[in-house]
């Protein structure tokens, strides 16, 4: 990795975010030191094993990685490193539980370890799906010993959580800042003492955008100190600046860096702000934008240090249909100011990386959990709800090693299953991958839907519906984009089995394609690939679901039962 043209002190000096005792600012860099994690050989050969048929794989195995380091839709990230330990939360928007947990050696190979938020709040108004709404860009820092997370709802307002350990559990939601159309809060624990938070405009609620407004908070974010704060940077007085949003606010090198995209989330620039005072003037530099790369928007995300002192940029690229894929920057200094990535055409201004050198070396490949046996007493961290669930929405001890999902009766949903909450979905992991799940349909009635669905705006399912008294196995595909498309159904198979293996395959463009199988072996096409689309600020996901029109009388049992879902590489295409 090219040096650093500045001689940067140690990490736990030179940004003031790793104080320790006192007021700690920006905790996203160095903390107190922890004993290094191990990568034994043992470990590294299970876990290479493991991940042979996993779809997408950032560790090229030679020390080096490619982008993106995480292929799937963990929007708006944020990260720290805490001793020798780095830490991610993303954006969940309307999906149960909210707020992923995920944890790194090197920043290339993460693990989802869980969430921090097992329900939306208020409860009630996330018990139907609320499609855009709910957890939008959230912080994490670490201060006085313990993590915390700040999250803002845009109609409600900024909410607080903390924790002791990352894993959890972590404190209930506090709404530390009530209002509409606040988002994107960044913390910063100064070092006198004070504490800040600084925050950006949803203009679609509150009326406008493109400025972020400074306001005090007490020390332990449980009540904010002024009434309505100070917009510090104000995107229209720089020229060429629009929708500036997503702040990222740390104190180094005698300096307040802001770090913020600029021009927008398919096509935007990573900007950063730097003042001597924490109210400015704050003076402005594009650090990393497109370049001659092929990513586009390569904006909004964290700076964080390794170990060894140097810096990192973790930043999103919006790639449609597959929701906002993570990316890793290198990051050098050039006259006080960050230049991310390669160094672009433009002096000052860098450029993504395709591939480059780990920023830790000695750790083996991981990725997030896509497949899952139902072999265990929960469902594995992979899986969200579209709303908050309700008891008896499943069960994983029914029938052990199997999930039961139990019919939800949504009337709305007839003609369009997205309105349901009750569908169980994961992250599109990859560009190209296949599915295949065992499903069984049991006491269904007509007007029952149920199989294996990529859930978008717009959608395709593939599976059992119950009608006229008889079971078929149906294509579903709903268009055109938009709020709410119309489904179109098309019988596959007449008289179908209760019980027959369903499979998705992905392709490039975000083109799926859909076949069976009744002996589990050999596979019939459904139907010609359909284009799906992104969801509502979300990518595409994938996942089961058990929806009727028609309500039951007790206690009739009506549920769908799967063995596996397993999430593959898919080999030679296309499908």
């Amino acid at each position: 990795m090219p040096a650093s043209p500045l001689v940067h002190p140690p990490a736990r000096t030179r940004i003031a975010a790793a104080v320790l005792l006192g007021a700690a600012v920006a905790g996203c860099h160095a903390m107190p030191p922890a004993a290094p994690a191990v990568a034994t050989p043992a470990i590294a050969a299970a876990t290479t094993s493991a991940l042979a048929t996993a779809p997408w794989i950032a560790d090229l195995g030679d020390g080096r990685y490619r982008n993106p380091v995480l292929h799937a839709d963990y929007s708006d990230p944020d990260v720290i490193r805490v001793g020798a330990k780095f830490y991610m939360t993303a954006s969940s928007f309307n999906n149960t539980p909210g707020l992923p947990l995920l944890e790194s050696p090197d920043l290339v190979n993460w693990t989802l370890v869980g969430h921090a938020l097992p329900r939306l709040e208020p409860a009630a108004v996330f018990a139907r799906p609320q499609y855009g709404k709910g957890v939008w860009a959230p912080c994490l820092r670490w201060h006085d010993g313990r993590f915390w997370i700040f999250y803002p709802d845009p109609d409600y307002g900024v909410y607080v959580m903390t924790a002791e350990h990352f894993s959890g559990p972590w404190s209930a939601p506090r709404l530390l800042l009530a209002g509409r159309g606040i988002i994107d809060p960044a913390p910063l624990w100064d070092d006198d003492g004070k504490a800040y938070l600084l925050h950006a405009w949803a203009k679609s609620r509150a009326g406008i955008n493109n400025v972020l407004t400074l306001r005090r908070m007490d020390p332990q974010a449980t009540r904010m100190l002024d009434d309505k704060g100070t917009v510090v940077i104000d995107g229209s007085r720089y020229p060429g600046y629009h929708t500036v949003e997503g702040p990222k606010f740390y104190k180094a090198n005698g300096h307040y860096y802001v770090f913020a995209p600029a021009g927008g989330v398919e096509m935007g620039w990573q900007a950063v702000f730097r003042a001597r005072s924490i109210g400015g003037p704050y003076e402005v530099r594009r650090v990393m934008d497109q370049g001659d790369t092929p990513v586009n928007g390569p904006h909004q995300g964290a700076w964080v240090d390794a170990p060894d002192g140097r810096d990192w940029f973790v930043h999103f690229q919006d790639k449609g249909a597959y929701g906002r894929v993570v990316h890793l920057e290198p990051m050098r200094w050039q006259d006080g100011w960050p230049l991310i990535g390669a160094p672009g055409r433009t002096p000052g201004t860098g450029e993504p990386v395709i591939t480059y050198t780990k920023p830790v070396q000695g750790f083996g490949p991981a990725a997030p959990a896509t497949s899952d046996a139902f072999d265990g007493p929960d469902l594995g961290p992979q899986w969200q709800w579209g709303a908050n669930p309700a008891p008896g929405w499943y069960s994983l001890t029914a029938h052990p090693g199997h999930l039961r999902l139990a019919t939800q009766v949504v009337p709305e949903a007839d003609g369009y299953v997205r309105a349901a909450g009750a569908i169980l979905t994961q992250k599109a992991p990859a560009s190209r991958f296949i599915v295949d799940t065992r499903v069984h349909l049991e006491g269904g009635v007509d007007g029952d839907r149920a199989g294996l669905i990529v859930n978008a705006m717009q959608y395709a399912w593939l599976g059992l519906r119950r009608s006229g008294g008889k079971t078929d196995l149906v294509r579903t595909v709903c268009g055109p984009f938009g709020p709410r498309c119309r489904e179109e159904s098309s019988v596959v198979l007449a008289h179908a089995p209760d019980t027959l293996t369903l499979r998705m395959a992905m392709n490039e463009n975000a083109f799926v394609g859909f076949s069976y199988s009744l002996d589990g072996r050999e596979f019939k096409p459904a139907g010609d690939a359909f284009p799906v689309t992104r969801g509502t600020w979300v990518g595409a996901q994938i996942g089961l679901f058990s929806v009727g029109s028609q309500a039951r009388a007790q206690p009739r049992e009506s549920f769908l039962e799967a063995d596996y879902f397993n999430v593959t590489a898919p080999g030679v295409g296309p499908y």
